[in-house]
């Protein structure tokens, strides 16, 4: 979609709001002001019937056909898919607390997750919700009135202590939240899984094989910090480019290295995960969307509407 199409909102900004609940409505009431004011209006949506033109109405919704054999203008009514089940599941682990020049990706995470929701709300979905590090951690079941529950639990979401993280491996593991999800759904739905898949492509494509086994369709939002894509922390605390100290949030442990030296191969390494998982993912027909803490929330949701279209259309 055009830049000028949508009402683009600074993640940033958003952070300085304490009310997830108003982030996602605003995100929501934004993202559906700029599709009025494009041509992607009404291909999600199934005709339902006509009532009489009324100034201000969008001219792009009268019904020409009528027209020429009544002479009289009506606008098309229209309604939304309804009745689909919709989850967001939403990485919790310590990685994912890492922000550098913007906001934590676990918020972004969140404002993402309860836009998503909302807008499927206003779609008439049933929405639930999925909170996991190395399990799952809350199960919120897909109902047509848990939107406010799903904020709820989005709003006091965080990774779980330092202390907790390292009495266990020091590898992530998606395999097992995503098998207890599995159990846990019933009816089919689509389900949209965010994180930064900071684990072996292959072992997150097993993860998923378990899942699709289920029937579900799945969605995956890879969020990442600007500064994990290029490795350019340039004024962080303690940075230096002849020899930097690196903790990994995951295990705590250390790692001394020269950023300079290191830049391209960590470049190269980055581009060669993302590029696995994207194969790999796709391959299984599961829709994947990298992004990053800076993107507007509007990309998200319109990727996440095509695609939704795209899966519509296809069946």
């Amino acid at each position: 979609m055009p830049a000028a199409q949508t009402r683009f909102i600074d993640p940033v900004a958003l952070a300085r709001i304490s009310n997830l609940s108003l982030v996602a409505k605003m995100v929501v009431q934004g993202f559906i002001s700029g599709l009025h004011r494009s041509t992607f209006l009404g291909r999600s949506i199934d005709f339902a019937e006509h009532r009489p033109y009324m100034p201000g109405d969008d001219i792009r919704r009268l019904d020409w056909r009528l027209f020429a054999r009544s002479d009289r203008f009506h606008v098309k009514e229209f309604e939304a898919d309804t009745n689909a089940n919709f989850l967001v599941a939403v990485d919790v682990s310590r990685s994912m607390d890492f922000g550098w020049r913007g906001i934590r990706k676990l918020d972004y995470a969140r404002f993402l997750a309860g836009s998503l929701t909302a807008f499927s709300r206003s779609q008439r979905d049933r929405v639930g919700l999925a909170i996991f590090d190395h399990e799952l951690r809350e199960f919120v079941p897909p109902s047509a009135k848990h939107l406010e529950t799903v904020l709820q639990h989005l709003a006091r979401a965080d990774p779980p202590p330092e202390a907790d993280t390292r009495k266990r491996s020091t590898a992530s593991d998606l395999g097992p939240p995503l098998a207890q999800l599995g159990a846990a759904l019933g009816r089919r739905g689509l389900v949209a899984v965010v994180s930064d898949f900071y684990e072996p492509p292959e072992q997150v494509l097993a993860a998923f094989d378990r899942l699709l086994a289920t029937g579900h369709d799945i969605m995956v939002f890879h969020v990442l910090d600007p500064a994990e894509v290029d490795l350019d922390l340039d004024g962080a605390p303690g940075f230096e480019e002849s020899g930097t100290r690196f903790r990994d949030l995951e295990s705590g442990a250390l790692l001394d290295l020269s950023p300079t030296r290191a830049r391209e191969r960590y470049r190269e390494a980055m581009a060669e995960h993302t590029r696995a998982l994207r194969a790999g993912l796709v391959r299984r027909e599961v829709d994947y969307v990298l992004t990053d803490t800076s993107t507007p929330l509007d990309f998200a949701l319109f990727r996440y509407l095509s695609e939704r279209e795209g899966r519509r259309r296809r069946r």
